[in-house]
């Protein structure tokens, strides 16, 4: 086994231990939560690693990079796009992932309605809220989101599964709490609306600095890149702000 290999190995252990130790403090399985593994600056070779050892959920921010990598790792693999799609990226990416959880807009859910009929294929996809209305994030805003739900349930082809946030960038990991209190809060609230039999069960929230806080808040998947990586010689951009 690659050096390399076993640095993974050690890491996914440890972040498998905390994910499990603070379902275990908010009273939930470890089967409620999925590690999605953010492979956006990992080598090649690292990700067909973590692969190996059995993480099968694979995060990426842009589309051309996952269908790029798609194509050199097993179909048993299950792709999330956690970055922006652009409409015009939508055709060649839907058939290729199981997640997108940037849905920011109702004209990209739209055009991903028409695609879902057209192509025959429903990944599960996430609302995009920005529960802190931070100029330099996308999504929904919570009041555009009420707005526009009515409209965004006529969507009937696809395969609207839940919502996604992003906490604000802060060292202090309890910093984080009141957004993902906000989002769940939003789901429960919008989830009264939605059709007979309807459900928005996932939260996409948390990520390397604050993915334990997201669970005890009721996460279902957490976004993690460069704990995953750590002490690895890193490609340029690695660093504790990444997922």
């Amino acid at each position: 086994m690659a050096d390399f290999s076993k640095r993974l190995e050690e890491n996914l252990r440890s972040i498998e231990s905390r994910i499990a130790q603070a379902c275990q403090r908010s009273g939930r399985q470890r089967a409620d939560v999925t590690l999605v593994a953010v492979t956006k600056y990992a080598r090649l070779e690292w990700v067909q690693a973590l692969v190996e050892l059995g993480q099968l959920e694979l995060g990426e921010n842009r589309p051309q990079q996952l269908w790029e990598r798609a194509e050199s790792l097993p179909g048993s693999v299950n792709w999330h796009l956690i970055g922006h799609l652009q409409s015009n990226k939508a055709r060649r990416l839907f058939p290729l992932v199981k997640w997108i959880h940037s849905i920011d807009s109702l004209k990209l859910l739209s055009n991903l309605d028409r695609l879902s009929k057209e192509l025959k294929v429903h990944p599960s996809l996430l609302v995009e809220v920005n529960v802190t209305g931070e100029a330099s994030k996308d999504g929904f805003t919570p009041d555009e989101l009420r707005r526009d739900w009515d409209a965004i349930l006529t969507c009937q082809n696809v395969k609207l599964s839940g919502m996604m946030t992003m906490a604000p960038a802060n060292e202090n990991p309890e910093a984080a709490r009141s957004a993902f209190r906000d989002l769940r809060s939003i789901r429960d609230e919008l989830q009264t609306r939605l059709p007979s039999g309807g459900a928005l069960n996932q939260l996409s929230m948390g990520m390397t600095g604050d993915f334990e806080i997201a669970i005890e808040e009721g996460a279902t998947l957490v976004r993690i890149g460069s704990a995953l990586f750590e002490g690895l010689q890193a490609d340029d951009g690695l660093n504790a702000n990444s997922p």
